[in-house]
């Protein structure tokens, strides 16, 4: 299940690597600075939907549901266990 941690990880990935700084992040995507701060150092724990939404459309990202696995193990789960990398 992807949480906000892995959002929050994806969204400094790809600022970095559009060369944007936080407060031109900030205004592309209208939220304010110190709520894509606190996004960024994960020091959020909610953060409302149509701002997550519009932070990843600023990089040019999306969320994308797909269904879950159910509790069956992943390939990484599974390679983890046999120590197979």
């Amino acid at each position: 299940m992807l949480t906000l941690e892995d959002i929050s990880s994806q969204v400094v990935s790809k600022r970095k690597a559009m060369g944007l700084c936080q407060a031109e992040l900030a205004l592309a995507s209208r939220v304010s600075l110190p709520t894509l701060k606190a996004l960024e150092q994960g020091r959020t724990t909610e953060l409302g939907f149509s701002k997550v939404v519009r932070i990843l459309a600023a990089l040019g990202l999306e969320l994308e549901l797909q269904a879950g696995n159910l509790g069956r193990p992943t390939l990484d789960d599974l390679r983890n266990e046999t120590g197979d990398d």
